[in-house]
């Protein structure tokens, strides 16, 4: 039978074989053959030639709408490559980010979507490395500069400078000279540093985005939270694709790289050069933009055999159960915190002159209460931070455990999202509803607790994340509150993540935390003698003047 139906944009034609009509089809315009579905398709736009060609040889035309039943193609597993090159790294890396970077090698320009905690961060430095791709551009969030400089310096030895207004028109002379390889910049920032002019006009397009010299130092970039790019129309967008353009090597970073629809990657793969795989951005939203299953399928293919991979934790075998991530930030209340500190160095000094054992022990305590303000201080300075990580989690559709410890910090989550919670104004039963509902309603992706409400006792295995904005003074209760997710049930690995104000007293607390998981009396629970060791030794520390 001869048939011409409409098929979303296209029209399908099916008919037995016969030489002469393929002859006459071949002449339509833009016709193809989809072995998919063994038809020939041409565009609708082309609905008075294919109408002809339907009617010139007796085929049934069907009504512009109707749509045929497509057979479920099963497509093969993409195999990713294996990485055979050393490369120069102060750390090794587990076996499948190996592999990312071996696939990363391999495409040049790609989205890298591995779930969030699998370590993008460390495959696209390895990538950019092993290729000696430097300079590196790395476009990031704002809170994430400082760990991006971190990771740089911890997985290499190759310095990685974040650009500010000292070095706005110097920052080429650090790499000319050896001083940085790496140069880091927020989103928010890029006009600042790479754009000369705009011309004006009430719909600004890339043409009209006139860029400096800037533009075309860098070798590499590397884009994180890429998905926050997926508007085309956004200056930022527009900025970062034009930064991109001729760059050898693009590696967007993204664990969310499909926020609402299948259309959010034309933005992607427009930046890192790769919409023309799919025949250009028009065509790619023409196909896809009302994907069904069958063209969602089709495009998950085609993504991951040219520019795409994306691994969840159950694929990281090698990968330990339960990991720790420090992200460091640049607290928001940074004058509030020096005038507490100036005031904590002014009573130290009588507290070291004190004679009196009684006075002495009176003091110290006045002096754990100046140090629980600082803490405080900076738990509220780093609300930002831990915004922008709520928002990212959550539009991944995953599930987060967020604790801490001040009912003011906490307050200001929950007036913030749709959550529940688990703190000291929580009744018992309000608790139990809210384990409940997060552990088993799908749209609950969020519970806020206090580490003192819900460190221990509860299951949280719904969620394979938990975000700390605040540390307890010592170990073991940082750990009984991991566990909440790092238990019985849990089926996923646990990424533990926690916020650092830089520069302030969580840089040691942590770091003491960190020292005294090995000792024994944390393992045996002996809370109290771990708490007094901790006190001491930062008592000890403000006492010696060392610089936070």
């Amino acid at each position: 039978m001869r048939v011409v139906t409409q098929y979303n944009n296209i029209f399908l034609i099916k008919f037995q074989f016969m030489p002469s009509l393929v002859e006459k089809v071949k002449k339509l315009p833009d016709r193809k053959w989809d072995a998919r579905i063994k038809a020939w398709t041409v565009p609708v736009k082309h609905y008075e030639e294919v109408k002809s060609f339907a009617e010139a040889n007796k085929f049934v035309f069907n009504d512009p709408g109707k749509h045929i039943e497509v057979e479920d193609v099963v497509y093969p597993e993409v195999e990713l490559p294996e990485l055979k090159t050393e490369i120069p790294l102060k750390m090794s890396l587990f076996n499948y980010q190996r592999t990312g970077v071996a696939y990363i090698l391999d495409k040049k320009r790609l989205i890298v979507g591995d779930q969030m905690g699998l370590g993008k961060t460390a495959e696209s430095i390895a990538a950019v490395t092993a290729a000696n791709a430097f300079p590196c551009l790395v476009i990031c969030p704002a809170s994430l500069k400082i760990n991006w400089q971190r990771e740089w310096e911890m997985w290499t030895n190759n310095k990685a400078l974040i650009l500010n207004d000292t070095v706005k028109r110097t920052f080429r002379y650090f790499y000319e000279t050896g001083l940085a390889k790496v140069f880091i910049v927020n989103y928010e920032s890029l006009k600042k540093y790479f754009v000369a002019y705009i011309e004006p006009g009430q719909r600004i397009t890339l043409k009209d985005i006139h860029f400096n010299e800037n533009k075309n130092f860098f070798k590499s970039v590397i884009i994180d939270e890429a998905h926050r790019i997926k508007d085309p129309k956004s200056q930022q967008s527009k900025f970062t694709r034009g930064i991109c353009d001729k760059k050898e090597w693009i590696l967007a970073l993204t664990g969310t790289p499909v926020v609402n629809k299948p259309t959010d990657l034309a933005s992607e793969l427009a930046i890192i050069g790769r919409i023309g795989d799919f025949g250009g951005y028009r065509k790619f939203m023409d196909r896809y933009q009302d994907a069904d299953q069958h063209l969602q399928k089709e495009l998950n293919y085609k993504l991951k055999s040219t520019c795409f991979i994306r691994r969840d934790k159950s694929e990281a075998t090698d990968l330990p159960e339960k990991t720790r991530q420090v992200v460091m930030c640049d607290i928001t209340t940074q004058k509030e915190y020096k005038d507490a500190l100036k005031d904590l160095e002014g009573y130290l000094k009588k507290y070291r002159q004190a004679t009196d054992d009684q006075v002495a022990k009176s003091m110290r305590g006045e002096v754990m209460v100046r140090i629980g303000i600082l803490k405080n201080i900076s738990a509220r300075g780093k609300l930002h931070d831990l915004f922008e990580f709520i928002d990212d989690t959550l539009a991944n559709g995953e599930k987060l455990v967020v604790f801490g410890h001040l009912k003011e910090v906490l307050s200001q989550v929950k007036k913030r999202y749709r959550c529940v919670s688990i703190t000291g104004e929580d009744g018992m039963q309000d608790r139990q509803a809210s384990i409940d509902k997060f552990q088993n309603d799908p749209g609950v992706n969020l519970i806020v607790c206090s580490i003192a409400a819900a460190g221990v006792g509860i299951t949280l295995t719904a969620s394979s994340t938990v975000a700390f904005i605040e540390m307890g003074w010592h170990p073991a209760i940082m750990e009984q509150a991991e566990d909440r997710l790092y238990r019985l049930g849990q089926k996923n690995k646990v990424n533990c993540v926690y916020f650092i104000g830089k520069g302030t007293i969580d840089e040691w607390v942590y770091k003491l935390i960190d020292e005294k998981r090995t000792m024994s009396d944390t393992i045996t629970g002996a809370k109290d003698d771990v708490e007094e060791n901790i006190m001491d030794s930062i008592i000890d520390l403000f006492n010696k003047k060392y610089e936070l």
